[in-house]
């Protein structure tokens, strides 16, 4: 496996599928490249494969996933899923995991033996699903299941999505408005890119006349998000607003912090306790959280 990602945890689909065991039946990995990968996993025992990637990430590949899903369903006792989820983007692995890990959690009950979860590289995606199914369903804390796959597996899951998407569950959806501005009034096109839309997809302002500079209203969930924006194509942040410190490849970007002030002073309290870094989930906000699961439509 380590061959296949590479030193520095880059994905080579030439190399093909790898996996690892992350309990005895779940197995997180990378994307099926053939009909022949599902005989594959049909050898180890595979029942589920959950596949979170989405159509240009299987056309950027080449992979023909109707050749693969036709396989699954020859063979026999195997299903073939779909719950996808936008490669590189946080919040929507955020807003996507309750009815992502409700499938899966139902597919799991439904066809026993043991679940493949795949994305492209089994790097982000797939692992993020697999620790939230443990946190959600199995009783497993954050970093405890963290810590279990990152000993079997490097990868690199999002794990504040999956803290934000915890909260989410547990108090609700709160949304406020902020405004972000660039100050310049000789350019042609400001975008943004990152904050809800992730880092693939771009966002205009709109150039206001009367105050020389432009701006963008976003309604955005109560957390914090990242942005960068591009100024006539070119890549920078904004200095008068808040930005990040350098991350391990040095990159430094613009963020906001969306507090909630719409909430009370509990749901704030639950949050905060919610967003540390090992939040621990008592037995009563486990049932609510499997409740609601439970009660969504699988996908």
């Amino acid at each position: 496996m380590t061959h296949a990602m590479g030193a520095v945890l880059t994905y080579r689909h030439e190399l093909g599928m790898n996996y690892n065991f992350i309990l005895p039946d779940v197995i997180v990995g990378s994307c099926l490249q053939t009909p022949l990968d599902v005989d594959r996993l049909k050898k180890i025992g595979v029942k589920t494969i959950f596949c979170l990637q989405q159509d240009p990430d299987l056309e950027y590949f080449g992979v023909d996933i109707c050749a693969i899903q036709e396989r699954a369903k020859e063979t026999g006792g195997i299903e073939h899923i779909r719950a996808q989820i936008r490669d590189f983007d946080p919040f929507d692995l955020r807003v996507r995991l309750p009815a992502v890990v409700a499938t899966l959690y139902k597919a799991v009950q439904r066809n026993k033996g043991i679940t493949y979860i795949h994305c492209t590289a089994g790097l982000g995606r797939a692992p993020a699903v697999a620790l939230t199914y443990m946190y959600w369903f199995l009783g497993y804390d954050l970093l405890e299941a963290n810590e279990l796959l990152l000993s079997v597996r490097p990868c690199f899951p999002k794990l504040e999505a999956i803290r934000n998407a915890t909260c989410d569950l547990l108090t609700g959806s709160a949304k406020e408005t902020v405004f972000l501005k660039w100050q310049d009034d000789d350019c042609r096109t400001v975008e943004i890119s990152g904050l809800d839309i992730g880092w693939g997809q771009m966002v205009p302002l709109t150039y206001v006349s009367s105050e020389n500079h432009w701006i963008l209203a976003r309604e955005l969930l109560v957390g914090r998000y990242e942005y960068k924006y591009i100024v006539d194509g070119v890549w920078t942040t904004n200095p008068h607003e808040p930005l990040t410190e350098p991350n391990k490849d040095g990159h430094i970007n613009n963020f906001v912090e969306v507090v909630g002030d719409c909430q009370d002073s509990e749901t704030k309290r639950l949050r905060q306790r919610l967003m540390q870094e090992s939040p621990a989930l008592n037995d009563i906000e486990r049932q609510i959280i499997r409740r609601k699961l439970l009660s969504l439509p699988s996908l």
